[in-house]
């Protein structure tokens, strides 16, 4: 094999369309692209995505749905079983901090259920879930407001 032998194979590369060379050409006066209007002018062929040419697009015909809290992003979740972890007694969010069960960027804190739940927990300034208020009332605990 020699340097000045190589070349592309067959088909492999293709010459380029020449337009606007004549009427004989088969690509003259308007070069295949029609008679004005956007995908005539240079520049102007692309459309945004979702444009249905003036028609009401789909994502303005269908209803808006959904929520998503800005709350969510500062509570923090405790599970039950990690709330088992913390000796039985008063325990407020200051608690929670403390111990490493709440994040440090958290405002407030949400008992969760899941899990078991052994001691008896007086929660004070925290908040839980119905499934978990019956878990901590059930384990003699309850929630101070």
């Amino acid at each position: 094999m020699k340097l000045n032998t190589l070349k592309p194979a067959d088909g492999a590369r293709k010459e380029r369309v020449r337009v606007g060379r004549g009427i004989g050409s088969g690509l003259g006066k308007t070069c295949g692209r029609g008679h004005k209007g956007s995908f005539a002018r240079a520049g102007k062929g692309k459309i945004k995505a979702g444009f249905e040419g003036g028609q009401m697009p789909m994502q303005r015909r269908l209803p808006k749905i959904g929520f998503r809290s800005l709350m969510a992003k500062e509570t923090a979740e405790v599970l039950l079983y990690k709330l088992d972890s913390l000796p039985a007694g008063d325990v407020d969010f200051a608690a929670l901090k403390a111990a490493g069960l709440v994040s440090s960027t958290a405002k407030r804190a949400k008992i969760v259920a899941k899990g078991e739940l052994t001691k008896a927990f007086v929660l004070k300034g925290i908040a839980a879930t119905a499934g978990a208020k019956a878990a901590i009332e059930a384990a003699g605990g309850k929630l101070a407001e």
